[in-house]
This record gives C-alpha cells, structure tokens and sequence, in this order.
C-alpha cells in the first residue's frame, strides 16, 4: 500500500489542504499556489503542442514529447481546473540535469507559472544532480530575467542554436550549481 501511496504522489504534486483555504478563505491562497504540477501524459499532448506551436516559431513536434518519454525524461504540465498552463521537461543523468523546455501560455504568461515549473524542476533535480543547464536564446529577456533570478549565470554562447527566421539564433547557455 505505501508504495502505491509513493507513486501517486511522485505523479501529482498537489495540497489539498491548499484548496480547502481558499474556499473558506478566499483571499489567504494565491492563484499560483492553486495550480496543480503533475507528470504529463501522452494525452496532455494535444494542449501542450497546441502551447508549444503558440510560443515558437520552429516548434517540436509530437514525436519529440514521445521521444522525451521514451527516454525516461521528467516531463511536467501545470494545470489548472484541468486546463494545461504550461509544461518543462528536463534530463538528468551523470550527475548533471539539462532544462529542456519550460513553456507557458502566452494568455497565461508573467503570473509566477514558469517560475512555479522552473522550481519544481530544479527540486526534482537536487540530489540527481550537481548542476543544472539550460540555453535561451537571448532575445527571450523575461525568460533570462527569470532564470538570473533563480541563480542562473551565464557560461558561454552556442553559436547558431536555434533555428531562426533568417538562418540560426545563438542561444545563450546558463548553468546553477545545486547545493
């Protein structure tokens, strides 16, 4: 039975207790802390591309998330009223996590969503893993601003990262040492 209990809440980040408050006291919760973190599904993919094809230009496809998957990545959606929000993905492995893709809604963007994400999967990541690292490209400047909050600093520029509209975008690489 524990360990039932284990995977349920390995799957769902959730406090009731949370819910409960703001019912009785509407004003004692905050927005933010009512939405719910959870593993994303095969079948969160329909709203996570449809976020996805909203915020970039060149977006993944399907088969990129089934990838991720299939790899054992640490793939999360942040709901509310099961509504997906947002989602992240990060690897981890030797010691070393890699942000893949944190991505909100651009109707729900600056309420504290990719922060709540960014969080989460940096708590994911503490005792797999010593660093973390992410690229951005270096026009996202609320993103970088995010990131230089949590700790990020800049470790170098991979040239020619993304593609981009007239050829290929640099990205900016960041890293955190977790501690």
């Amino acid at each position: 039975m524990r360990g039932l209990l284990d995977q349920i809440k390995n799957f769902l980040i959730y406090d009731a207790d949370k819910e409960f408050y703001a019912k009785v006291f509407p004003d004692s919760v905050s927005r933010k802390d009512l939405m719910r973190l959870r593993r994303m599904t095969v079948s969160d993919l329909p709203e996570v591309l449809a976020i996805e094809r909203k915020n970039y230009q060149f977006p993944w496809e399907e088969d990129i998330f089934k990838d991720c998957f299939k790899a054992g990545y640490s793939c999360w959606v942040c709901e509310e009223l099961d509504k997906v929000l947002g989602y992240s993905l990060v690897s981890i492995a030797v010691g070393e996590a890699h942000i893949l893709n944190i991505s909100v809604d651009p109707a729900e963007q600056k309420q504290g969503i990719g922060r709540k994400m960014l969080e989460n999967l940096l708590e994911v990541a503490r005792g797999k893993a010593e660093t973390v690292f992410l690229e951005v490209r270096p026009s996202n400047t609320g993103a970088i601003a995010l990131y230089e909050d949590m700790g990020f600093n800049e470790i170098g520029i991979r040239k020619g990262y993304y593609p981009a509209e007239n050829g290929r975008e640099d990205a900016i690489m960041l890293a955190l040492q977790l501690f």
